[in-house]
Parts: C-alpha cells; structure tokens; sequence
C-alpha cells in the first residue's frame, strides 16, 4: 500500500510537507505543492480520511436529530441536508427521536466525547435554553430557538401564513379549519421561542382571517410523529361535516346553507401539512364532497405528497435546497471557528431574533378556487 513516505520519496520532499499538502494546513509553497500532487498522482495514492481528520482532530461526522422520518417533511429535509454536508465532506449521522431507541441525549453525549463535530437540532426538545449552550460544541437549530448564541434557521412561516389567509379571502371562504399539532407545543418558553415548527404560520393565518371576519378554529392531532393521528383527525372532521351537512336542507352542499347549523358557516378551508391536505382529499372524495367547490384543501411544506394526493395540491412550498443549504453553512462555520457568534451581525435575512429566514412561496393547485 502506498503510504505518504513514498510520495515524499516520489517528490524528492520532507515528510513533514507531504503533511502539509495532505491535510491542507499550513505553508507549502507553489512548487512543492506540485511536485506532491503530482507524486500522489503517479502512485495512486489515496489519503486517509481517517488520519487526516485525527490530525485535524475532527470525525468528519454531523449528527442530525429530527423526530421521525416517516413524515414527508423531515424525509426530504434530510435527504437535502445530507447531500450539501457531503459536499463539504460531512457525514451525516441521523437520530430520528420517535424511530430508534437512542434520542438526543446520546447524541449530545457522543459531541461533547468529541465523537462528532456538531449537532444540527430539528426535533422537539423539552430541555431549557442552558442545556444548549452549556454543551460547548458547535450546535444549529432548525426551526426553534435553542439559545441566544446558537445559530437558527428557519422557514418565512409568517409569509406562509399572509399567503394562506390572502388566498381564502380571496377565494371567499367562510369557515376555515387548521389542523395541526398539540398546543402545549406552540410555545412553551416564551415569545417567539416555540420548539413547535409551524406555529407561526397558524398564528398568522389565524389574524389575518379575524381581520377579515371570516370564522376558523383549529383542530389539534397528536406530535409530528403520530402520522396516523393526522389521518384519524381528518377523517373526525369530515364526519363532522357529514352532520352538519345534513343538519341544514336537504341536497345543500358544504359551502350552502346555514339553516340547521346555528347559522355558523359550514366548514369550506381546510389547512395543514402536506400528509393533512392528501388525507382531505382522500376524505373529501369518500364523502362525495366537491374539490375545490365545496371544500377548499391548502397544504404546508410542498413536499412530494403534494403531486400524489390525488389532486395537484395548493400548497406553501418550504425551499428544502435553500434550507438545507444554509444549515450546513451554518455548522461547517461553527465547525471551523467554534468561538464565533453567528448573530454578531444583522442583515435582511434574519429577524429580530437573530434566526436565518428562509422565504416560502404559494404554488396554485386543483384544490382550490380560482380567485380574482
């Protein structure tokens, strides 16, 4: 096997600048640097990934913590992630909270051993702030606010939730109803400091249609990792709708009429997840319900789900290549310069809080009406 001792030899050159060239540290001059890349070449030598990230007293290994990848949400983000921390010549080590026995604990135990260069957080976590930022090692987190020093990447959910609600009143939606998580998860230490992803959104949504004078309510499931409580909620609500339907005169339609309901509108929006719309569109077909005319179905993440429901989703598309992107620049920079403060500087990219923003945009689909 051919060792660093030969292309020394090979190059007429020290050992030690073989090093240097090898692990890309320190100087070497423009000559030298040749004449070992070109020794490596005539060998065929392969350098040691695992030599060289001891020498640089790294593992080369990013651990990813999210709560589940069998929702569609996190399954894409991971594949995303992992493709642009290879490309920075990461590894990715996943810990999917809900799916294995070993949760973030052990992941935060394996980086503070100096076993993996950083952690990226995208999981519900019920630890404080403190725990966070007393581990000392390079820590980012995606979608929830971890610790003041700890850089935070998430998606525009207030854009998310004005284009929602602009698209209903629109569209003239009368009784909106938004399904998603447990509300014990939308904040649970403080303003702005949800570890609850989309909460934003729902919350945005939810003025903007008071504004409005348009009637919703939200309807909460069990955590992101119960996808069969999503589908078991959806299909609640639209026995419910099958009640009130017949509650009003006979052959009404679910965007008809009032009478026999308390004059409360009967439900015509639905909005949740991606795995919410597809499950309301499924539901819708069972109950011989119209879609877009008499229920009108939004998505939130704009994953493949949406093109396989059925029906072409309208949906909020989250930008998985842009997120995943600026999360690995945010770890490989915490890698290289772990004493940096990421927030340090301001721009129109982060909010107040010093999150990264990532925008979100609407994609029109089947499942909803034609709007002015």
């Amino acid at each position: 096997m051919v060792g660093m001792r030969d292309v020394a030899k090979k190059a007429g050159v020290s050992l030690s600048t073989v090093s240097l060239v090898v692990n890309a540290s320190g100087y070497v001059s423009q000559d030298m640097r040749h004449r070992v890349e070109q020794a490596m070449r005539e060998l065929d030598y392969i350098p040691n990934e695992l030599a060289r990230n001891l020498y640089r007293g790294r593992t080369g290994m990013i651990g990813v913590i999210v709560p589940t990848l069998r929702h569609p949400f996190f399954a894409t983000l991971v594949s995303a992630l992992q493709g642009r921390l290879a490309k920075h010549e990461l590894q990715t080590l996943l810990c999917s909270t809900a799916d294995a026995d070993t949760g973030e604990a052990e992941y935060v135990s394996r980086l503070r051993r100096h076993m993996m260069d950083g952690i990226i957080m995208a999981a519900h976590t019920d630890h404080p702030a403190d725990y966070w930022t007393s581990i000392g090692r390079p820590v980012v987190a995606f979608d929830r606010t971890l610790g003041d020093t700890i850089a935070t990447v998430r998606s525009d959910h207030e854009r998310g939730g004005r284009l929602v609600a602009d698209q209903l009143v629109k569209s003239g939606a009368r009784h909106v109803v938004m399904v998603g998580g447990p509300r014990s998860q939308f904040d649970d230490r403080g303003e702005g400091a949800t570890t609850f992803p989309t909460v934003r959104y729902f919350q945005t949504l939810g003025e903007r249609l008071d504004a409005a004078g348009i009637r919703h309510e939200y309807v909460a499931c069990g955590p992101v990792t119960d996808v069969e409580g999503y589908a078991r909620a959806v299909h609640m609500l639209f026995d419910r709708l099958d009640e009130s339907r017949s509650g009003g005169s006979s052959g009404s339609s679910a965007s008809g009429s009032d009478a026999g309901n308390g004059g409360i509108p009967p439900v015509d929006a639905i909005v949740g997840s991606d795995v919410v719309a597809a499950c309301a569109v499924k539901e819708a077909f069972a109950h011989g319900l119209n879609v877009p005319r008499d229920v009108q179905i939004i998505g939130y993440d704009g994953t493949c789900l949406a093109d396989c429901a059925g029906m072409t989703l309208t949906v909020i598309k989250q930008d998985f290549d842009t997120i995943a992107e600026r999360l690995a620049s945010h770890i490989v920079d915490a890698v290289n310069e772990p004493n940096a403060r990421d927030h340090a500087d301001a721009d129109d990219s982060k909010d107040a809080a010093g999150a990264d923003i990532v925008p979100v945009s609407l994609r029109i689909g089947d499942t909803t009406r034609p709007v002015a």
